[in-house]
């Protein structure tokens, strides 16, 4: 049974519908007749230990709607990475504030920490539900099909290499784009739906499922611009060696890391900065361009799908029904039906924390450096209504006079 007081926050990066999830549980709650009050914690976990609380109880349903269709985290959000200790702490305060039920939407972390709150509650015997709430651009959250803002991520990363693609065309070069993907190339992989025709960019595509050898990079990139004139390349910001070493702790001289000790990848923009630069002094070429995607991947107010948002918002809503229904805690997991349709389960939080999915083979080329069909055919329906084309002018050459003139002379 679902009653008294609800506590819902949002943890690890932003994304594009993060924001329909917690209006999902909101108004969810809020028609419950025995939910008194539900409180939202400014910047996730370390909200609640600080007590930073809002009841958004009294929250209008038309700004909830309005921030709902607003990208980025509308709590705000922490990187914070609890132990036991840390989320014996936000146990204690739930307990202090009378908190029966907690929503956390997150990713790997979240899903984590709130089954350590839950081990912690039912070791002090307190009855609290805890129900985490899928969301990560990476996609990498086991047993679901996909994770909402993935999708939204997904739809400006193609769109984006369709547009460099059209400038690519029009001004030749080598071109690499950088995305974010530590584990995952989920997101990387997606620059292949920007593809058109035949010889549309990204012509190669570096996740971390497949072993990065940068000899074997400049092949690649050596063979495309043979081929094409110009090179256009997606890679992800964990690529790494077969010995499993990121390849920018490889190609720089020294390395930034972040509050829990991991490289940082894309960040600082050094990992498209270093690929550029080997291109140019191995290959010889003088016009090659690096970009680094960063954080406009994650919440692009002018590029989210439908399907992303409708399906956050019904995470949200399922979370509440779940809690209200059902014993037991867990994760609420999206499940593909038919060419395209999605239904949801309550997954044991066991069967989530602390696992990272990873591309399946059938989705990644023999060659390691594009994707399949299966992969196409599984992202498309989740990029949503609309996605933009681009179109070419058909060629009908003019014959070369001075040419032609020259030619019979001789």
């Amino acid at each position: 049974m679902l009653a008294g007081k609800v506590l819902v926050a949002q943890g690890g990066g932003p994304t594009a519908v993060i924001n329909q999830s917690l209006a999902g549980v909101v108004v969810e709650a809020r028609k419950i007749p025995d939910v008194e009050r539900v409180y939202g914690a400014f910047h996730g976990v370390r909200g609640i230990i600080n007590e930073d609380f809002m009841d958004l109880t009294q929250e209008t349903t038309h700004n909830l709607e309005e921030v709902a269709n607003t990208p980025s985290s509308a709590l705000g959000s922490t990187r914070d990475k609890p132990d036991r200790k840390y989320c014996n702490e936000i146990f204690q305060v739930m307990r202090a504030h009378e908190v029966t039920t907690f929503f956390y939407i997150g990713g790997n972390d979240s899903s984590d920490t709130i089954r350590i709150v839950a081990e912690e509650a039912a070791a002090a015997n307190y009855r609290l539900k805890c129900i985490h709430i899928p969301k990560t651009i990476d996609n990498d959250l086991v047993v679901n099909d996909h994770c909402p803002g993935f999708p939204s991520a997904a739809r400006y990363v193609a769109s984006a290499f369709a547009g460099i693609n059209l400038d690519n065309w029009s001004l030749p070069g080598v071109y690499i784009g950088v995305v974010m993907g530590r584990h995952a190339g989920f997101l990387t992989a997606a620059s292949a739906l920007g593809q058109k025709y035949p010889d549309d960019g990204p012509h190669l595509i570096y996740i971390p499922e497949r072993d990065f050898e940068t000899d074997q990079f400049l092949t690649d990139v050596k063979a495309a611009y043979d081929k094409w004139g110009r090179c256009v390349v997606a890679v992800s910001e964990g690529i790494h060696d077969k010995e499993g070493t990121p390849i920018i702790t490889k190609l720089a001289e020294s390395v930034e890391r972040d509050a829990h000790g991991n490289v940082q990848l894309s960040g600082t923009g050094a990992l498209a900065d270093l690929l550029t630069d080997v291109v140019k002094k191995r290959l010889n070429l003088s016009r090659v361009r690096g970009d680094t995607f960063g954080y406009p991947q994650r919440s692009f107010l002018g590029c989210v799908s439908d399907v992303d948002q409708r399906e956050a918002r019904e995470v949200g809503e399922k979370a509440v029904q779940y809690a209200r229904w059902r014993e037991e805690n867990g994760s609420v997991t999206i499940h593909r039906t038919g060419f395209y349709s999605v239904e949801y389960h309550l997954t044991p939080l066991e069967e989530i924390a602390g696992k990272t999915k990873t591309m399946p083979d059938e989705f990644i080329k023999p060659s390691g450096t594009g994707v399949t069909d299966a992969f196409r055919l599984y992202l498309r329906p989740l990029l949503g209504k609309g996605m933009p084309d681009a179109f070419r002018l058909r060629n009908y050459p003019v014959p070369k006079i001075l040419s032609q003139q020259a030619a019979a002379s001789e």
